[in-house]
C-alpha cells in the first residue's frame, strides 16, 4: 500500500514546495486525502505524476507559476520605472518628506495585494468577472475603461523612460528607441510565454539593490532618516499633495490588482463542489500565498525607501531638486558607480521596464477578455486567444503613442503615477467589499485586520486626490 505523506513530507521528499502540492491537490492533479484534518498525498500518486510525459507535467507547472504573483512577479513589478522616476522626483524634491509613506503604506499595500490574490484563488476567476458577477456590468464598464487608461498612461511612461535611460549609453534617437522598445516587447509577449523569460529578467531587477548599498555608502544622517519615518510630514499645497498622490498610485498600482487576481486563476478550473479536501489544499495555498506577498511588498518598500534616501542626500542636498531628465536620474546613484553610474540606473530601468510593461498590458488584457468573456491567458498562442493578445498589442501602441507628443519621458513617470493615485481608490471601493463578501468568498473572506488596513487606504489615497484636485482648483 503506498505510504501517504504530509505536505511537508512531500515536499522534503520529492522537492516540490508546499504551495505547488496544495495547487496539484485542488486542481485535482494529484488526489489528496484529509487525515483528522491534516492533508496528506500518495507517494505513489506524485511519483506516478512526475512520471507522466513532459508536455502534461509542464502544463501543470505553467498554471502553478501563474499563482506565483506577490512574492516573484509583482513585488518586482512594482518598483517599475514609473516608481523609480516619482520616488527619485519627490526625493529630490522634498527630500526625506514623504519617506514616512514608505513605512505607512507596507500594510495598506499587503491587505491590497493579499485580498486581490484571495479572490483569485478562491473564486478562481479574474477579479473584472467576479467585480461584474457581484454588482453588474453597468458598473465594471467604466472600472475597465479607468483601468485602460491608467494603464495605457503608465505603459507609454514606462516605455518613454526606457527610451531616455537607453540613450545614456546607446546612441539612439529617441523615436527610433521608443519604437524599438515597443516592437520588441510586444513581439515577446506574444510570441514567448511570459513565464519563460520573467524569472530570467527578474535578475536584471536586482540593480535597484544599487539604491540600497548606496544608501549605506553615503552615510546618511540615519537620525533624520528615522525622524522622517516616523513623524509624517503633510504640506496643504497642490504640489506636495500631486507628490502624495503619485508616490500611493505608483506603490498601490490599479494593474496589480487585476494582474495579481487573473494570474491566481488555473487554467483548467475544476467543476466539482469544494469538499473537505480541497478546502484544505486553498487554506494551505493562502497561508503560501500570504508569505509571498509579505516577502514581495516589504521588498518593494525598502526600494521605495531607499531611492527617496538616496536621492535626498545625493540630489536634493546638493540642489538637484527637479529630476526631469535620465541623466540627472542616473546621478544617484554616482557615490556607488561612479562613471558608470548611468550604465546601472540604465539597467536597473530595463529589468523592472521589460518585466512591469507586459504586466500592464496583459493586466488590461485580463479585464477586457472578462468582460467579454473571451478565452485568455498569457500561456495561450495567438490563435486561441486573439482578442486577449489585440489588446495587448493595442495598450502598447497606445503607450507608444503617447511618446509622440512631446512629452518630457521623465515627468510622464510621474504625471502617469498621479493618474494610477486617482483610479486605485475608486477600484479599491470594489475589491475591498468583494473580500468581505460571504456570498462570493464563502468562508475564506478577508480577515478583520485585512479589511481595516484596505478601507483605510482607500479613504487615504481617495482623500488625498480629493484634496488635490480641491487645492489645484482653488490654485493653492
Amino acid at each position: 500500500m503506498s505510504k501517504m505523506l504530509t505536505l511537508q513530507e512531500a515536499r522534503k521528499r520529492f522537492g516540490l514546495p508546499i504551495r505547488k502540492l496544495a495547487f496539484l491537490v485542488r486542481t485535482g492533479a494529484i488526489a489528496g486525502v484529509l487525515d483528522r484534518g491534516t492533508l496528506r498525498v500518495s507517494e505513489d500518486a506524485l511519483r506516478d505524476y512526475l512520471g507522466q510525459p513532459h508536455d502534461i507535467v509542464r502544463q501543470h507547472h505553467v498554471s502553478y507559476l501563474r499563482t506565483l504573483g506577490p512574492g516573484l512577479i509583482t513585488g518586482a513589478s512594482d518598483d517599475d520605472p514609473s516608481g523609480i522616476g516619482t520616488y527619485s522626483a519627490v526625493g529630490s524634491t522634498y527630500g526625506l518628506g514623504l519617506s514616512w509613506l514608505a513605512v505607512y503604506l507596507l500594510p495598506m499595500m499587503i491587505a491590497v495585494q493579499e485580498t486581490v490574490a484571495r479572490i483569485g484563488i478562491v473564486t478562481e476567476q479574474g477579479l473584472a468577472h467576479v467585480i461584474g458577477r457581484r454588482f453588474g456590468k453597468r458598473v465594471l464598464y467604466p472600472i475597465v475603461g479607468l483601468l485602460l487608461v491608467a494603464n495605457t498612461v503608465n505603459i507609454g511612461a514606462d516605455i518613454g523612460a526606457m527610451a531616455a535611460s537607453l540613450r545614456l549609453v546607446v546612441p539612439v534617437g529617441f523615436i527610433v528607441a521608443v519604437v524599438g522598445l515597443t516592437l520588441l516587447m510586444t513581439a515577446l509577449e506574444i510570441l514567448v510565454p511570459y513565464h519563460r523569460y520573467a524569472p530570467i529578467l527578474k535578475w536584471l531587477t536586482v540593480s535597484l539593490v544599487a539604491y540600497i548599498i548606496t544608501g549605506f555608502l553615503i552615510r546618511p544622517d540615519w537620525l533624520a532618516v528615522l525622524r522622517s519615518l516616523a513623524i509624517p510630514r503633510i504640506e496643504l499645497n497642490a504640489a506636495f499633495l500631486a507628490a502624495m498622490v503619485a508616490v500611493m498610485g505608483t506603490t498601490i498600482t490599479p494593474y496589480l490588482f487585476f494582474w495579481q487576481a487573473s494570474e491566481e486563476v488555473e487554467q483548467e478550473r475544476d467543476r466539482g463542489e469544494i469538499g473537505d479536501f480541497r478546502t484544505v489544499a486553498i487554506a494551505h495555498e493562502l497561508r503560501e500565498m500570504r508569505k509571498d506577498t509579505y516577502t514581495g511588498m516589504a521588498l518593494a518598500n525598502v526600494v521605495f525607501l531607499f531611492i527617496i534616501v538616496t536621492t535626498a542626500f545625493v540630489l536634493h542636498d546638493h540642489g538637484i531638486t527637479n529630476v526631469d531628465s535620465a541623466q540627472k536620474a542616473a546621478l544617484a546613484l554616482r557615490p556607488l558607480a561612479g562613471n558608470l553610474a548611468s550604465v546601472l540606473f540604465t539597467v536597473g530601468i530595463f529589468g523592472v521596464g521589460l518585466l512591469a510593461v507586459p504586466v500592464l498590458a496583459g493586466s488590461s488584457a485580463y479585464a477586457v477578455a472578462e468582460l467579454f468573456d473571451w478565452h485568455e491567458g498569457l500561456s495561450e498562442r495567438f490563435t486561441s486567444a486573439k482578442g486577449f493578445y489585440l489588446v495587448i498589442g493595442a495598450s502598447m501602441l497606445g503607450g507608444m503613442a503617447l511618446n509622440f507628443i512631446g512629452i518630457n519621458p521623465i515627468k510622464a513617470l510621474y504625471y502617469a503615477a498621479i493618474v494610477n493615485g486617482v483610479i486605485a481608490p475608486i477600484l479599491m471601493f470594489f475589491i475591498f467589499r468583494i473580500g468581505r463578501d460571504k456570498k462570493v468568498m464563502g468562508e475564506f473572506t478577508s480577515s478583520r485586520w485585512v479589511n481595516v488596513w484596505g478601507w483605510v487606504v482607500t479613504l487615504l489615497m481617495g482623500g488625498s486626490a480629493l484634496a488635490l484636485l480641491a487645492f489645484a482648483m482653488l490654485g493653492r
